[in-house]
């Protein structure tokens, strides 16, 4: 008997449908085509186990299992629960009427019962798409799955309970999430705030600024002096996610598999804070069984790289490309992908190797070299594509003495989201354009071209401060940004100024 029921497999962030061939006939022999890994191979000794235990006898004659398109790397345990209702329609043992009409997906314990799967939320939206009636997982993903609308999603436990659904025998509640609801409920719950910092006025406003016009930023200071503690803080300035911001990234971490039970939507801007031992693979993504990179983990949020110089040279160089067209394209010889990878850069990182170079109270043992050598880890295409670079000086002990808060995240806050609407506005007929730290030069000489006496300021500065010349646009970006904060149609010689004030390490002589 031929029996067709369908699964899915996911490539990049999206799935593919699957369509599953059960057929039988006289034999003994168990048959597996549709190009399976070894996992799926392994499935027969799972299915054959979680039947016999859910007091269903394994069927004793020839089995053919087609999974199809045949072109397309079948992968994990996710295809043992529609295989074995597959291979139990087929002898007559589960009701195959109803097969069709619903998308199948689960890995077997031994024992029948059902564990979770990577990728159910684009398995979802595939199943949505393709006219799917309903969509069948295991009970640990039913929530995350259930944020798609006009789909009917049950979560079940085990394979008992799959194989009396169709048989008509039990029902199998639907899961409903509220998924407006959900989504505002946690948009605003942050771990860290801002008035726990104190003193570092200055950087806070370089972090108010970065993330009002979506600039990437540097933290240069002595340790101890407060860069991860505020970077940390950053994603809760940051303007909150839009839905559709939300479906794409939990849509990223749930193929990478860093959804946590029952968990439905990601509600806020990811931090992602790699360890600097990481591989390029890690970083950007790929590998024998391809998963998004830490990049792609931190789209639409922040990825925070503390200890910049530490990290190998060429995981940052990697970093080049993706921070400019804002995705990555992963080519193997077996697949080419795309990953999206449209996050802020944060990065911190020691003035010299002693750490104490510029320190107000503290003498720095390196030699001019040695600290000129310990920036050069760092090569200037990267450091081109960061708009801000910010000295800290360590708190003094007045200052961290006060016990009243500084500023909160939720009034910082309320100044970036005012600031992103009029750059959204401004850009609103350009497409791929959302921020001022993506302004093209075109965009640069149409909207942020200072008067007569910026363009003297900054013509002064660059000749006193011997700025480099790829300091030029990124100080007009950045004052574009601040003259968004303060609601200014034009940009003032004083937006100019601050501006200028955020770009240390482009001065000549900043290392000796």
């Amino acid at each position: 008997m031929l029996i067709k029921l369908f699964g899915a497999a996911v490539q990049g962030i999206d799935a593919t449908i699957v369509t599953i061939e059960v057929n039988t006939s006289r034999g003994i022999k168990f048959f597996l085509v549709g190009l399976p890994d070894s996992a799926v191979k392994e499935s027969h000794e799972r299915i054959v186990s979680a039947i016999q235990v859910n007091g269903y006898k394994f069927p004793t004659c020839q089995i053919v299992v087609n999974m199809a398109p045949a072109d397309i790397k079948k992968e994990g345990s996710s295809y043992d629960l529609p295989l074995a209702v597959g291979i139990l329609a087929a002898t007559g043992m589960v009701a195959a009427d109803k097969l069709a009409k619903y998308l199948i997906i689960g890995e077997l314990g031994l024992d029948g019962s059902l564990q979770p799967i990577k990728g159910a939320l684009p398995i979802a939206i595939a199943a949505r798409q393709q006219g799917f009636e309903g969509f069948i997982l295991p009970k640990q993903n039913a929530r995350e799955a259930a944020v798609v609308n006009n789909l009917a999603v049950y979560g079940a436990e085990n394979i008992a309970e799959v194989i009396n659904f169709f048989n008509g025998t039990h029902e199998l509640k639907p899961t409903v999430v509220n998924t407006r609801e959900e989504f505002y409920q946690h948009q605003s719950t942050f771990q860290y705030d801002f008035s726990d910092v104190k003193g570092q006025e200055n950087v806070k406003r370089a972090l108010e600024v970065a993330a009002a016009g979506g600039h990437n930023i540097i933290l240069i200071g002595a340790p101890g002096s407060g860069k991860s503690m505020m970077a940390k803080r950053l994603p809760g300035i940051l303007p909150p996610l839009s839905l559709g911001e939300s479906l794409e990234t939990t849509k990223i971490h749930s193929v990478a598999g860093k959804l946590g039970k029952n968990v439905s939507l990601i509600a806020t801007r990811p931090f992602r804070s790699p360890h600097h031992t990481i591989s390029q693979v890690a970083m950007v993504g790929g590998g024998s069984n391809p998963q998004p990179g830490e990049i792609s983990l931190a789209h639409n949020g922040v990825l925070f790289l503390d200890e910049l110089p530490e990290f190998n040279r060429s995981v940052l160089e990697v970093l080049r490309q993706p921070l400019e067209d804002r995705h990555i394209t992963i080519s193997r010889a077996k697949y080419t992908l795309d990953y999206p990878a449209n996050f802020q850069l944060v990065a911190s990182m020691n003035p010299c190797p002693c750490g104490y170079y510029n320190h107000p109270t503290r003498h720095c043992v390196c030699s001019p070299g040695q600290v000129q050598r310990y920036l050069n880890r760092i090569s200037g295409p990267l450091l081109d594509r960061i708009d801000i670079q910010v000295e800290i000086v360590p708190v003094p002990f007045e200052k961290m003495a006060e016990r009243e808060s500084g500023e909160s995240s939720a009034e910082i806050r309320k100044r970036v989201i005012q600031a992103r609407k009029v750059q959204s506005e401004r850009f609103a007929d350009t497409p791929g354009i959302y921020s001022n730290a993506q302004m093209t030069p075109a965009l640069l000489h149409k909207y942020a071209c200072p008067d007569e006496r910026g363009l003297n300021l900054l013509r002064n500065a660059m000749e006193r401060l011997n700025l480099s010349a790829r300091a030029y646009d990124r100080i007009l970006k950045v004052s574009r940004t601040i003259a968004d904060l303060e609601l200014s149609e034009s940009i003032q010689p004083h937006h100019l100024a601050e501006a200028i004030s955020y770009r240390s390490l482009d001065r000549a002589n900043w290392a000796g």
